[in-house]
């Protein structure tokens, strides 16, 4: 087993197995990443931090007059589309995930540890 240090160590004794490890800084990382789209948006995001003197808030306007649509058409890197495509699918597996939990009245944790495989615990 290695040592992963003080973050790592349970109970003062034994640190976690490497698998652990690698989801713990996957989730720090995710955290790191939500919080600068937070603070930086991109100028294809929510105009709602852009600065109104900004040339891409005009843009940001621009397109939120002309909607996606149902299915929108299907472009491969940072696009509008692809990024309204990511949105919505996300909102369908979190739609999903309060579905079996409701049905399978387990948390919300052990339901995401069965669908990865048992990767976290």
């Amino acid at each position: 087993l290695k040592e992963w240090g003080t973050l790592a160590t349970i109970s003062g004794k034994e640190t976690i197995s490497n698998e652990r490890a690698i989801i713990l800084i996957a989730n720090v990382h995710f955290f790191g990443v939500s919080l600068l789209s937070t603070i930086c948006p991109l100028p294809f995001t929510d105009p709602l931090l852009l600065d109104p003197s900004s040339p891409s808030y005009d843009r940001a306007m621009a397109r939120n007059s002309e909607p996606f649509g149902y299915l929108p058409a299907l472009k491969f890197g940072i696009t509008e589309e692809a990024e309204a495509i990511n949105g919505r699918l996300a909102m369908l597996g979190i739609f999903a995930l309060i579905m079996a939990t409701a049905i399978e009245q387990k948390p919300m944790l052990d339901i995401v540890n069965e669908w990865i495989g048992g990767a976290y615990f």
